[in-house]
This record gives structure tokens, sequence and C-alpha cells, in this order.
């Protein structure tokens, strides 16, 4: 009987590890295909290096999606207030080569991102030059 239950015991281990195997294939998988999506889209995404690196900004999410970078933080901020009035959450991010980025919609899921991402290239403020921000 004791040892009917130690190999009970050992089973569900090697089940739970093999149960964790698939959970983490199915997450590579779904990244994949969410990457995948997001070329289909012609979607661009960068780390802050590629702009300097972060100037003051402390960013509290790994994702935002950008939509406008000013010299001029005057033009930052005027965009800023415009989406805000369209009801997208959104913070200027300063780079160290002196650029403003506006970034909107801030998440820590790349899923989140990317279905804002496909709706606000329907507005009229965002560019065709629309970016993911990766914050990392």
């Amino acid at each position: 009987q004791k040892k009917a239950e130690l190999i009970r015991r050992e089973l569900d281990a090697k089940q739970a590890s093999i149960d964790s195997l698939r959970r983490e294939e199915k997450r590579l998988a779904d990244s994949l295909a969410l990457l995948d999506s997001l070329k289909q889209l012609k979607g661009t995404m960068l780390n802050p290096t590629r702009m300097g690196g972060l100037y003051t900004t402390r960013l509290d999410f790994k994702y935002y999606i950008v939509i406008g970078a000013f010299m001029q933080r005057s033009n930052a901020e005027g965009l800023l207030r415009r989406v805000d009035a369209q009801g997208y959450k959104g913070t200027i991010i300063n780079f160290r080569n002196g650029y403003n980025a506006v970034g909107i919609s801030p998440s820590n899921y790349l899923q989140n991102v990317y279905d804002v991402l496909k709706e606000v290239r329907e507005k009229d403020f965002c560019p065709e030059d629309v970016w993911i921000l990766v914050n990392e």
C-alpha cells in the first residue's frame, strides 16, 4: 500500500510537469501567432535604446503605442490632449535624443496593445508610422 501511494505521487508529479510544459508550449505558440499578426499589420516594435534611451521618464508598463514623437514638447502635449479627449490613456515619453513621444494605451500584455493598435490605426490622429515601444 505504501509503495502504491509512492507510485501515485510520482505519477501525479510527472503529470503536473507535463501539464506545465503544455501550458508553456501554448503560451509560446500564442506569442508567435501574435507576433505574426503584428507583422501582417506592418507593426514595428522598438526598444527605447533605438531612440537613444529614456531621458528621465520612468515607464510603468512594458508596452506603449507611440503615435507621435516631437522635438517641441508643446506639440507632444497638444497631441496628448487630443487623444485623452478621445478616451485613450496617454503619456509623454522623453528620450535622450531630445524627442518627446506620445505613448497611449500602456499595457504589460502585448495582446492588449495589439488589439488597441488595430483600433487606433483607424483614428484620424494615428499616423502611418505608428509603432510599439517595448520597455524592457
